[in-house]
């Protein structure tokens, strides 16, 4: 590895001088800079990341926290995780990907140790329990995310309670009065996790304004946990014309299970999704969606955090309007025998 004093020899100049180009502390004339970079460059010389923390008070590392948990949809959240690092990495950020439950004690950890400069915390509940610590501490924050109280803190998401909106107003004005919503696993619900609360009052509310009968049913995803909820929700409302689905683990068995009962998506069914567009456009029946922004909800959270690092960030919360994509998997209500 090339190390500083040969980066000073080969620039014609002291250690120190390599240091304050390096660090900004001092200033130094425009001639020896361009020396000393021009060196950098030639030679490849990577300043060791720990003695730069120590000089300069930071890391340049953002820690993002990612419960990774079984109940999940695991590609969506590692999409935004990505978005997170590919827009860290335009600032000088490297990001460490904490992926565990640990709640309260990932964030005292990273606060306390000075492992990163600031925190995105993703998977946020309504009542998270990292919340008060992450409200206690002077460490910088946003979450992708938004709990029941957002006072404190800077919060970034999709709007979900309009996205759920939207979703029965497409279904409404093609004339389907019975529709039923496949959400995600039951313990997301159990966790009161803020994304899927936030559809489904977004969805029940409107509901009620349009006058439409709404079931909501649950569904841990794959075949059979489908073939039981969909099969419940045929049983407690025969008339159902309208599916709209929060669940991309069900996405393909609905479809399948639909065909098998010679049900045609859109002639008999129609079918909504709350997902990726790759799930949307990649399903045996090209579904009519709202698409998760994950580059744009991963961009704006890091861009929100350094903005805090530089001192002109305020709290905030930042909501991102859905939009939906009609594609071939909706159409009018079927006429009622």
């Amino acid at each position: 590895m090339v190390t500083l004093a040969e980066v000073a020899q080969h620039a014609g100049v002291s250690a120190s001088t390599v240091s304050y180009v390096l660090s900004g502390k001092r200033s130094i004339s425009a001639n020896t800079r361009q020396r000393v970079e021009r060196s950098i460059r030639e030679l490849g010389y990577h300043p060791n990341a720990g003695a730069r923390a120590l000089a300069s008070s930071r890391s340049n590392i953002i820690a993002l926290m990612v419960p990774l948990r079984t109940d999940m949809y695991v590609p969506v959240m590692m999409e935004i995780a990505i978005a997170v690092a590919t827009a860290a990495r335009t600032h000088g950020y490297d990001v460490l990907l904490l992926t565990g439950e640990e709640g309260p004690d990932a964030v005292r950890r990273v606060a306390g140790s000075g492992l990163a400069d600031g925190m995105i915390l993703m998977d946020v509940e309504l009542d998270d329990e990292r919340l008060p610590l992450l409200r206690a501490t002077d460490q910088p924050s946003v979450l992708i995310g938004l709990p029941a109280d957002t006072t404190g803190l800077t919060c970034v998401d999709l709007d979900f309670r309009a996205t759920g909106a939207l979703c029965v107003e497409h279904l409404a004005k093609q004339g389907h009065q019975d529709i039923a919503v496949i959400g995600e696993a039951p313990a997301v619900y159990e966790r009161h996790t803020g994304f899927a609360e936030r559809t489904l009052d977004g969805l029940r509310s409107r509901s009620r304004e349009l006058g439409v009968r709404l079931l909501h049913r649950p569904c841990d995803g794959g075949y059979d946990a489908m073939a039981v909820t969909l099969a419940r929700i045929l049983d407690e409302r025969p008339g159902t014309t309208g599916i709209i689905v929060q669940n991309e683990s069900a996405v393909e068995p609905l479809l399948a299970l639909l065909r098998q009962q010679g049900r045609a998506v859109p002639e008999d069914v129609s079918v909504v999704a709350i997902c990726p567009d790759q799930v949307a456009t990649q399903a045996s029946v090209r579904l009519t969606s709202v698409a998760l922004p994950a580059q744009e909800m991963g961009r704006h959270a890091v861009e929100h955090l350094v903005a805090k690092f530089e001192g002109r960030g305020s709290d905030e919360v930042v909501l991102i309007a859905p939009e939906l994509t009609v594609r071939g998997s909706t159409g009018p209500a079927p006429a009622r025998p």
